[in-house]
């Protein structure tokens, strides 16, 4: 009958051969063996405490989170990660919904040129392009960055960027930023009548997630503390603002925290909150150094991790006051 032909394809199309219907503990041992010995890949840090906690960088399709107070440096932790993974010759996308596309551009400017905030506005243009070709001979990765309104992009519009990317200019990240997740719109609820902070923000998690897992990549984003985290020195994840849903979601959670001791030695602490990669009690808070004039973030001297490191790296569990489980009832 007429139109027949593409309901038999269909149909056809629709036979599925997968015979995969589940991981056979016992037949299946030598398949995770690899899996457990396989190398995973990951992307570093150009900071040697983040490596460290991380086992050697972000793996991919994770969600990773910088929790901080308004001010403290949570576009300038993003900015300095994205400037060090383009100089490691990967592609960056930076999408921002905080900061218009020429500043975040600005920040990540005068990371790589080596320039104050006021040295870029008076730089010769010659200098100026003569240090911009440096860069493009020293990375072969390229930087995007995506600027758009507040609150009104969501992961449908990112998704629907990184097709155009692709077709446009043959660029398929391999790490993406987003500038940042409580400014994003979910794509699956209206914020309104009977939804609340709570769902709404663990939508945007789930969902920035789902978008990392898609493309195989790992993202990183940034949230705002509470009101009673934003004078606090010791964060903690009861000090995330509007929804407790984003650390139940995210990976890889790090509170940035800053202090009038800590600006006047130019260092900014980091601590873990949640950490899927490592232990989170290794080097459970460590400092790193910070330059806001050049938006760049260092380390430090390990003397400077005295009385702050809670947690060393020879330290074993029994240390740590924990008893062991009793195995001596199974025999191998």
């Amino acid at each position: 009958s007429k139109g027949a032909i593409p309901q038999i394809l269909n149909e056809a199309l629709g036979v599925s051969f997968d015979t995969a219907i589940g991981h056979d503990f016992l037949t299946d041992a030598d398949a995770r063996y690899d899996f457990y010995h396989k190398k995973e890949k990951r992307i570093a840090f150009d900071l040697e405490m983040f490596n460290k906690i991380t086992k050697g960088g972000l793996p991919q399709k994770t969600l990773n989170i910088a929790l901080a107070g308004t001010g403290v440096g949570k576009s300038l932790f993003m900015c300095h990660c994205a400037a060090g993974n383009l100089m490691q010759g990967l592609n960056v996308l930076y999408i921002t919904m905080e900061m218009a596309e020429e500043r975040i551009a600005e920040r990540i400017d005068v990371n790589l040129l080596n320039l104050g905030m006021q040295e870029i506005k008076t730089i010769d243009k010659n200098i100026f392009d003569n240090r911009v070709q440096k860069l493009k001979k020293k990375s072969h990765g390229s930087l995007i960055i995506k600027e758009y309104p507040t609150a009104s992009a969501h992961t449908g519009h990112f998704r629907a960027l990184i097709e155009e990317l692709k077709a446009k200019k043959e660029f398929v990240p391999d790490i993406i930023f987003v500038d940042y997740l409580n400014i994003c719109a979910s794509q699956r609820m209206k914020f309104g009548a009977g939804v609340n902070s709570y769902t709404y923000v663990k939508a945007i998690a789930e969902e920035l997630r789902g978008l990392a897992v898609e493309y195989n990549v790992p993202l990183v984003s940034a949230t705002q503390s509470n009101r009673e985290g934003i004078n606090s020195s010791d964060l903690d994840l009861t000090n995330t603002s509007e929804s407790i849903g984003l650390p139940q979601t995210c990976d890889l959670m790090l509170a940035l925290i800053s202090t009038e001791e800590l600006e006047e030695l130019g260092q900014i602490m980091i601590k873990q909150l949640k950490n899927r990669y490592n232990d989170p009690s290794y080097y459970k808070k460590f400092v790193v150094g910070i330059d806001r004039n050049k938006m760049r973030i260092f380390d430090v001297e390990n003397i400077a991790q005295e009385g702050i490191v809670t947690t060393q790296e020879n330290t074993s569990i029994m240390q740590r006051g924990r008893t062991l489980p009793d195995t001596s009832g199974f025999k191998f």
